[in-house]
């Protein structure tokens, strides 16, 4: 994510941290921002910093009239529950998640915190919200859902090899947003009448079997 959108992104967590509730809105009240990763934080520290810029163009410095409580997993899933309760329990204004994984934990944490994503690549599929238009709920934020962009991927390979016949397409049909995706693939090979090859990798040991698939052009 480049810091244009996570300046952009900081614009949504704190209309959310003052705006949200009562409380937020007490005079000489400090906003408290909880960041929740699954990640240790120098693993996404340019993100992070991103983040903070943005906040700081806005106004916002961390320490002075803002405070972010920083929580990670360091890595391990299991621990998010209890790192996203810890910042319920802190009382914060608003709660900035960082992929699926951590948005669940922060949604089974808390039904009236507000919730801000990062990016999710299927919030409505995940459960997440509502709809695009209308969230509903406690959450809300960025979606990385673009299935239309998986047809005009094989509109530009059949423009750049004008023979194109066949297209394998690898992917998992666990991760939310892939059937759309697919959906709109076959769209685009049906209409350049190009063959496509759906090959489903559930796991890395997938990979491989995939690749020699391809290769012979067999599912």
């Amino acid at each position: 994510m480049t810091k244009r959108n996570l300046g952009s992104f900081a614009v949504c967590a704190m209309l959310f941290a003052l705006c949200s509730s009562a409380e937020a809105q007490q005079p000489n009240k400090v906003a408290r921002i909880g960041f929740l990763i699954a990640a240790s934080r120098s693993a996404i520290s340019a993100r992070t910093e991103a983040f903070q810029q943005g906040l700081r163009e806005l106004g916002y410095v961390d320490g002075k009239n803002i405070v972010i409580e920083w929580r990670s997993a360091e890595g391990k899933l299991d621990h998010l529950p209890t790192v996203a309760a810890e910042l319920v329990r802190l009382k914060v204004d608003v709660i900035v998640t960082t992929g699926s994984s951590v948005t669940r934990a922060a949604k089974e944490a808390t039904v009236t915190i507000p919730i801000v994503m990062v990016q999710d690549n299927d919030p409505v599929g995940n459960g997440f919200v509502a709809s695009l238009a209308r969230p509903g709920g406690n959450i809300t934020g960025l979606s990385t859902l673009r299935p239309e962009i998986s047809g005009k991927q094989v509109d530009l390979l059949k423009e750049t090899v004008p023979r194109l016949s066949r297209v394998a397409v690898l992917g998992s049909s666990t991760t939310p947003g892939t059937a759309q995706a697919l959906k709109e693939t076959e769209l685009a090979a049906g209409a350049l009448g190009v063959k496509l090859q759906n090959l489903d990798v559930l796991a890395p040991r997938d990979i491989e079997t995939a690749f020699r698939a391809a290769g012979k052009g067999a599912g």
